[in-house]
């Protein structure tokens, strides 16, 4: 069963940047779509970007599009989560989440994730 765990998160200042690291371990990362999410206490987690196997697809939520950056490394077990251009509003804990996959476009929706890691929290200060 592949387990994931998140790292890279912290307090950052608005405007800056941070990479995210999703390391997987258990079972081959290239079977597997990954996607993050993120939440913030009181709201709904929230699917900002997806990678899926070979790949093939990725997808950005419109609060992320055009600052953020995934990217995987199947042979480093890692899929990785680059942000730029920070602001307060992305401040939230960070998950990642995967799923055996079987279609060409990964999506961001929670309910299609059925292995998450526990998150890492990102503080960005205004």
């Amino acid at each position: 069963q592949l387990q994931l765990v998140e790292s890279g998160g912290g307090v950052v200042q608005s405007g800056g940047s941070l990479k995210l690291s999703c390391v997987a371990s258990g079972s081959v990362l290239a079977y597997y779509d990954i996607a993050w999410f993120r939440q913030v206490p009181g709201k709904e987690r929230e699917g900002i970007s997806c990678i899926s196997k070979n790949r093939e697809s990725t997808n950005y939520s419109d609060s992320v599009k055009g600052r953020f950056t995934i990217s995987r490394d199947d042979a480093r077990n890692t899929v990785e989560l680059q942000i730029n251009s920070l602001k307060p509003e992305d401040t939230a804990v960070y998950y990642c989440a995967g799923i055996v996959g079987f279609l060409e476009q990964c999506g961001l929706k929670k309910t299609q994730y059925s292995i998450w890691g526990r998150g890492s929290e990102v503080t960005v200060s205004s």
